[in-house]
């Protein structure tokens, strides 16, 4: 008897397990009808705010401006328009709430760093066909119990149109639109206090596991990086195999060393683990501003707010500049960086008791149009600021995603920083590349080296 009733109670809770996951998916199915009415197609708030400071979304930027000729410059569609204002040290305090600690931080410490603020324009758009997968798969995607991975997803680029928990959010960036697959140059420079750097020159492939055809289970994408210059680091490659679920399955990573002619398993290649070339200006899971695990961390979602974040930077995407006229020492060349109100999502991560890693809390501010993280703050052990990130978006209008053409992190303490992806001198990046999954195989990784 007491056997029979232990199986039936067994029974009963993984029938309402499986009741719990279906009511959840209702509950969000719900509100699928509010996309494309008073929400975007990808989940954004369609109106804009009352100040008219953030306009209404009413599609995107879909058409290139005149002049824009494939794989040269994007041109800047926005080119007429006039900052509106510029924050400065001097009046930052009348800005503050719109501000991200970093930015505080940057303006204080710097006294030639300066914000050029324009008027806001809300460019992201995406394919029709992208639009239609997002509403199929809205409301069906959910959370594993521990928030580390998703049941029920296919190849939607928002898992979660209307988010409620704060890993939903990490999800929106890790799984946004990047057209499938696409192969891009982009560069790295650690640049030292006194504005010295060497540009190491890099080929990189990323694939979603979906645009595939045949994924292995348990993966998001597939990401390939070739170090081609200069000569005395060209030929080093890193593979990953980017699970959707890092803590049911760790990242799996191979290194190519061109000195001993070996492709190595690299399992340290995750969390708050150096990228060797950054000088120690950036740890694994800063790459894309936040990728990898979210394990060690409590996550807390703080809502939505109206905050001043890099935006349409076309300007610094021009083809005709010269690294030199873009790095500086001590930061980017702010005059060539364009800043926008737009509405942000705030997530913040606080280090779990005995978790460890080298940020003891980081705040993310998660695009609500195109969902990637924009800037992020970096605090250290203390509860110190220690590191600030900051996002270069870009509506490629093109192929209707939106990509951010580079990043930049910030360390406030040494004063030198890394920037990540600047590809003004380099050769056009290719969308909707073809690849296959013997592409990300560590055979095709050692054969590549020979």
């Amino acid at each position: 008897m007491k056997t029979t009733k232990m199986i039936c109670l067994t029974a009963m809770g993984s029938m309402l397990s499986v009741l719990s996951a279906m009511a959840l998916a209702q509950a969000s199915a719900a509100d699928v009808a509010r996309l494309g009415q008073d929400l975007t197609p990808f989940g954004a708030q369609m109106s804009g705010n009352a100040s008219g400071t953030i306009p209404a979304w009413t599609g995107g930027l879909t058409q290139a401006p005149p002049g824009y000729v494939a794989g040269k410059s994007y041109g800047d569609p926005y080119a007429n328009d006039k900052p509106l204002y510029t924050i400065t040290a001097a009046n930052m305090g009348q800005y503050a709430d719109q501000l991200t600690a970093g930015y505080k931080a940057m303006l204080q410490k710097f006294p030639d760093y300066k914000m050029l603020v324009y008027p806001t324009h809300r460019s992201v758009a995406l394919p029709a066909s992208e639009y239609a997968q997002i509403k199929q798969e809205a409301g069906k995607v959910v959370l594993n119990d521990s928030g580390s991975g998703m049941a029920n997803y296919e190849k939607t680029s928002v898992p979660f149109p209307i988010p409620t928990k704060p890993q939903e959010l990490l999800y929106n960036h890790l799984a946004r639109y990047r057209q499938g697959s696409y192969q891009y140059f982009p560069t790295e420079m650690v640049v030292k206090p006194g504005g010295s750097y060497t540009v190491i020159h890099r080929d990189a492939t990323l694939a979603m596991a979906s645009a595939l055809g045949n994924p292995e289970p348990n993966r998001l994408y597939y990401y390939l990086l070739k170090v081609t210059g200069p000569d005395s680091v060209a030929g080093q490659q890193t593979l990953l195999h980017e699970p959707m679920d890092q803590v049911k399955e760790a990242r799996l990573a191979w290194q190519y060393n061109p000195g001993q002619r070996r492709v190595m398993r690299a399992p340290e290649l995750g969390y708050d683990s150096f990228d060797g070339l950054s000088d120690g200006l950036r740890t694994y899971d800063m790459y894309d501003m936040y990728s990898g695990a979210s394990d060690r961390y409590d996550w807390k979602l703080d809502g939505k707010k109206e905050m001043l974040v890099a935006y349409n930077t076309y300007k610094l995407a021009d083809r005709s500049l010269q690294y030199s006229e873009i790095v500086k020492p001590e930061h980017l060349n702010q005059d060539l960086i364009r800043y926008e109100m737009h509405r942000v999502w705030v997530v913040e991560g606080t280090l779990k008791p005995g978790a460890r890693h080298i940020y003891g809390k980081r705040t993310l501010y998660i695009d609500e149009d195109s969902w990637a993280i924009l800037a992020t703050d970096l605090f250290d052990g203390r509860g110190e600021l220690w590191r600030m990130q900051e996002a270069h978006s870009l509506q490629r209008f093109d192929v209707l995603s939106s990509i951010a053409i580079s990043d930049v992190a910030y360390d406030l303490q040494s004063r030198s920083y890394v920037v990540n992806g600047l590809a003004n001198q380099e050769r056009a990046e290719r969308f909707g590349v073809h690849t296959t999954l013997q592409d990300f195989s560590p055979a095709a990784l050692r054969r590549a080296g020979n």
